[in-house]
């Protein structure tokens, strides 16, 4: 079952998206649903919050009284973190049984509308998070308009919540809303065609996504935070299992023309870790299948370089796992290339101009990933000799290196 998180500030129009996605067929768990059912009348949760704040939380008929429990704990820190420790627990046990639930009844997808999705890091929980975009101004004026919110509430609300660059940031997906209720609809509806139905199918059939066959050679600035957070999201599916997990290859490196494709490195302690059904099932239920064809790395002077492969199920965004042990040959040359292209400006310009050269060329065109292979031989040689020149040493430089010359 795909797990899509949704967010959106306040007054983005994120409750008009969950809508459609039932109606597309999602099973829609509501976060502030739950929050209020775990403290409905008779919950075990309302009795404990009674328990500790008194029965003046509570309403004539015996409902949590909301305005009364405000005025007592958001004034005390101390009183709040009581609460939260109180209904905390009980809202994700309950999410996770609805959870469990619709993976009983065959849900195909399941959407977590979450608006502290962002403040709370829970991007790396999710297959997706799709993240309703509205500008500053739209919102306030909804509110106002359609609520009857004073606009200095509506503003300060917004101040509370994370801003629009922090989802952004932890966005697979932004929708925009700026336009009319129609646009929203015709977003979500080409979303769910042409992304999160066929995700959820290649999701249950354990089937990988593969980039067109026409080579394009971009830029793109938001790769290495794209990227990021495709490796937190992988890294939190294996937990302990992995020993690390980095964003390498052409789009780990800022500036340099690359497919749209990202490659991450998952260390492991020793090669057989990779094959343990722990790891392989994570990686499989996060949706990332292995593939076993593509074992084994390039030869390097007659050594074969052993590891393990899996391919995301993402249709929106290719993304290849590279599963090798900590220190091995291939692990250190990935590291090691990815942060010699970040440091050396006429390195990177100099695989810039071959990659094109390869694209120019119908007959090594087609075969592209072998093209590549005289280059690499070649600039192995400048990448450990700069290793040695700069004390490199895996996963101590790379972000912060300086630019050099060749």
């Amino acid at each position: 079952m795909l797990h899509v998180g949704l967010t959106g500030g306040i007054g983005s129009g994120k409750s008009s998206v969950a809508r459609r996605l039932a109606e597309l067929g999602a099973v829609v768990v509501d976060a502030d649903q739950v929050a209020r059912d775990v403290v409905a009348k008779g919950e075990p949760a309302l009795a404990a919050v009674v328990e500790r704040f008194g029965p003046q939380v509570l309403r004539p008929d015996g409902e949590l009284d909301r305005p009364a429990l405000g005025r007592v704990v958001f004034a005390d820190p101390e009183a709040l973190r009581a609460l939260e420790g109180i209904t905390h627990p009980a809202v994700w046990e309950r999410t996770a049984r609805l959870r469990e639930e619709a993976a009983g009844a065959g849900a195909a997808v399941l959407v977590h509308d979450m608006p502290l999705l962002v403040e709370k890091r829970m991007s790396p929980e999710y297959h997706l998070v799709v993240v309703v975009d509205t500008p500053v101004e739209t919102r306030v004026r909804r509110l106002v308009e359609h609520r009857g919110m004073p606009e200095e509430d509506a503003r300060a609300r917004m101040r509370s919540q994370a801003d629009d660059e922090a989802r952004r940031a932890a966005a697979d997906v932004v929708l925009d809303n700026d336009g009319t209720p129609q646009e929203l609809l015709e977003r979500v509806d080409r979303l769910w065609r042409e992304r999160l139905a066929p995700f959820a199918e290649n999701l249950r059939t354990r089937t990988r996504s593969r980039r067109p066959e026409e080579v394009m050679l971009e830029i793109d600035p938001a790769w290495r935070l794209d990227g990021a957070r495709v490796a937190a999201r992988v890294q939190h599916a294996l937990g302990g299992l992995a020993a690390g997990v980095d964003h390498i290859g052409s789009t780990a490196v800022p500036g340099l023309p690359a497919k749209d494709v990202f490659d991450l490195q998952v260390g492991v302690r020793q090669l057989s870790d990779a094959d343990r059904p722990e790891l392989v099932g994570a990686l499989d239920r996060a949706g990332y299948p292995r593939v076993p064809e593509v074992d084994r790395d390039r030869s390097k002077d007659g050594e074969v370089w052993h590891k393990r492969f899996h391919s995301g199920s993402d249709p929106g965004q290719v993304v290849h796992v590279h599963v090798r042990e900590v220190g091995s040959p291939g692990w250190v040359w990935a590291l090691r290339f990815r942060d010699w292209l970040r440091a050396d400006a006429a390195a990177r310009e100099d695989y810039a101009a071959f990659k094109r050269g390869i694209l120019t060329d119908e007959t090594r065109r087609e075969h592209y990933p072998q093209a590549k292979e005289p280059w690499f031989d070649e600039a192995d040689d400048r990448a450990r000799a700069w290793a040695e020149r700069t004390a490199w040493s895996p996963g101590e430089r790379g972000a912060g290196a300086p630019e050099t010359g060749s």
